[in-house]
């Protein structure tokens, strides 16, 4: 049976297909209006039970194809792996998971578990012990549990296969099989792949039943005269670049895409609050109040407009120079949609996309997708955002020349400088600052690096260079820094992921350096308790940076992070696991003790609490000789088989 997706793109809502009402309010918290044409067409039948052999490239939506019939049968009350996903590398095995949470986010009991090499075995042991639903998986990782029999798929409902042209690129195939053919007969089945080679063949009519046969037939073509660019940022930082962009970046008017409706709304009470002329549109906002809007935009009383997929779909403002997508699209098609609003009739126009470190492969799907590349951009300096607001400030003056009340004004301002002895210089700057109100006129460069503004790093010329050997002779050293403790303006915070879940020092520093931004060189001391852990970070982290981390996930866990209070504070040991096994490769590296001093981490003589510290090191992590400095996180090392 073969179902041309064309016809997906027919008015179809997320209500006709018949998912449930908890997957439906998930759906309208996240802001998802419609289908894509790859859910429209792959939903029904996997609701139906029928096996799908899908035919898409990445970045359509596909994962919530998949995902949303799997919850809509899912027995929170059964403990046991009732669907299986594999995929070809960790980081869509950790996405594909994280999507399935954010679906099932009003459905009781239901649990989750990313599994994958390079991570230790011991979470996610204990997490299968106490019970999920989905598992999503490299194959490499998933065979290693069904041997060892700590995987039960007795219970397994459906298998999914992911890209399954890259696993078998990356050599997985045969993997693949082995699993298939651990799974019972009576499982259903959808393999996805962009290409269908003659094995990805093989496979699909060896073990699917009777598939639906589904193309997805791309459009995703770009106009020459759009010249597309990209920003690479983390979300906590978004408002601050969408400022620098809109002040800095010469531009007749702007849409906006955010994925959610309530994510609209929040951009543009913000930009609003920064000066900037905004509204926003979305699925709730009446057609009368819509058509207003977009009045508005094309008189230009309105400079920026923000708004979801659907409340665009058909928008044409000839003012419209510019498209910034603030959230990544889900699926390329959206991605063309969304930046053909600008370049219309031949004229010029430009798209502007914020990418996130861990959508750097969504980024790659979309220029393959549309056969163009997306070029790194220049974010606007600090510098070029102060003179050009400077040069409006001045314009304003000037305007206010031609005042008709002028002469009233300049009276009172001689009569001022009579009475108060003050120089009229200084009367003018004082009415400046008076109307330009608390909104600060110049940006500031921050002096810490907190939110927005990534220091420079220092140059660490005493340090090998690399590829040398650490025993060589190192440089003068230089005087020893006091140890972390003593450092003003940090701050104690609890995260509630520890030992029992697998955590390392070098999990928790990637993670808030990637997520926050925030160099690792700020990141304080690290005590990891049993079941939660202890970080010292800057004082005063701003709330969207905290609002971020709280979902951030570690080791299989969410961070959780809390400022931590006296009893958190108070020492309790926990366990040594130095006789657990990390993985087949060889002994635990989380707590590996340095040789001269107590809590090293493969720390040298001496050191005491060095992470990769030098001798002599006290809390150093990556540290110089005799210091407790910070160092930019390393990459994770790779895991086994997948």
């Amino acid at each position: 049976m073969s179902n041309d997706t064309n016809a997906a793109e027919q008015a179809v809502r997320f209500a006709d297909l018949n998912l449930g009402e908890p997957i439906l309010k998930a759906l309208d918290d996240v802001g998802y209006e419609s289908p894509s044409p790859i859910q429209a067409a792959t939903i029904p039948p996997l609701m139906e039970g029928r096996d799908v052999l899908g035919q898409a490239q990445t970045g359509t939506g596909k994962t919530a194809a998949f995902a949303l019939p799997i919850l809509a049968h899912i027995d929170p009350k059964l403990k046991k792996p009732q669907a299986l996903v594999l995929a070809p590398t960790r980081e869509l095995a950790i996405q594909v998971a994280e999507a399935f949470q954010k679906y099932a986010t009003h459905l009781p009991g239901f649990q989750v578990l990313p599994i994958y090499g390079g991570q230790s075995y011991y979470p996610q042991l204990q997490s299968l012990k106490r019970g999920v639903q989905v598992v999503v998986g490299t194959p490499g990782r998933v065979i290693d549990h069904l041997e060892r029999g700590t995987l039960d798929l007795s219970e397994l409902k459906c298998l999914v296969l992911d890209e399954a042209d890259e696993m078998l690129r990356m050599g997985f195939i045969d993997d693949v099989e082995a699993v298939l053919k651990k799974t019972p007969e009576t499982r259903q089945v959808a393999l996805f792949s962009a290409t269908m080679p003659t094995p990805i063949k093989r496979i699909a009519q060896t073990y699917l039943k009777d598939p639906v046969e589904i193309a997805i037939k791309s459009k995703t073509t770009t106009g020459d005269n759009i010249r597309q660019r990209y920003w690479t940022v983390s979300g906590v930082h978004k408002l601050d670049a969408i400022t620098r962009i809109i002040e800095a970046e010469p531009f007749d008017a702007m849409i906006v895409f955010a994925r959610t409706k309530l994510g609209t709304e929040e951009l543009a009470e913000k930009l609003s609050a920064r000066g900037v002329s905004a509204a926003a549109i979305n699925g709730d906002v009446q057609q009368a109040q819509r058509e207003r809007t977009i009045q508005q935009l094309k008189d230009g009383k309105i400079d920026v407009l923000v708004a979801t997929d659907v409340a665009a779909r058909g928008l044409d403002v000839e003012r419209i120079s510019h498209v910034l997508n603030y959230d990544i699209p889900y699926d390329t098609e959206s991605y063309v949609h969304r930046i053909g609003r600008t370049g219309r009739a031949g004229r010029q126009g430009d798209a502007i996309l914020f990418v996130t470190p861990r959508e750097r492969g969504m980024l790659r799907a979309i220029e393959r997708a549309t056969r163009k590349p997306i070029e790194p951009m220049e974010l606007p300096s600090i510098e070029a955002v102060n003179e050009t607001r400077v040069t409006k400030f001045l314009d304003r003056v000037n305007e206010s020349l031609s005042h008709p009340e002028l002469a009233v004004y300049r009276d009172l301002v001689e009569r001022f400088e009579r009475e108060r002895d003050i120089p009229a210089v200084e009367i003018a700057a004082a009415l400046a600052a008076m109307a330009q109100g608390s909104t600060p006129l110049l940006m500031k460069k921050a002096e810490r690096p907190a939110p927005f503004e990534r220091p420079e790093r220092a140059v660490r010329g005493d340090r090998p260079e690399r590829g040398e050997r650490s025993e060589r002779p190192a440089r003068e050293p230089r005087e020893p820094r006091p140890p972390r403790e003593s450092d003003v303006g940090m701050q104690t915070f609890r995260v509630e992921v520890g030992h029992s879940h697998g955590m390392r020092p070098a999990n928790l520093v990637g993670a808030i350096a990637n997520e926050a931004n925030l160099e690792s060189k700020y990141i304080g001391r690290i005590d990891i308790r049993d079941d939660y852990s202890l970080v010292d970070l800057p004082e005063g982290m701003p709330p969207e940076v905290m609002d971020h981390l709280q979902g951030t996930w570690v080791a299989g866990q969410q961070l959780r992070i809390s400022i931590a209070d006296d009893s958190d504070k108070e020492f309790t040991p926990s366990p040594r696991r130095d006789d657990r096994r990390d993985d087949r490769r060889g002994p635990p590296r989380g707590d590996r003790r340095g040789p001269g001093g107590p809590g090293g981490f493969r720390g040298k003589p001496g050191g005491g609490g060095g992470f990769r510290g030098k001798p002599g090191g006290g809390g150093g992590f990556r540290g110089k000789p005799g210091g407790s400095g910070f160092g930019g996180p390393k990459k994770p090392r790779g895991g086994d088989r997948g």
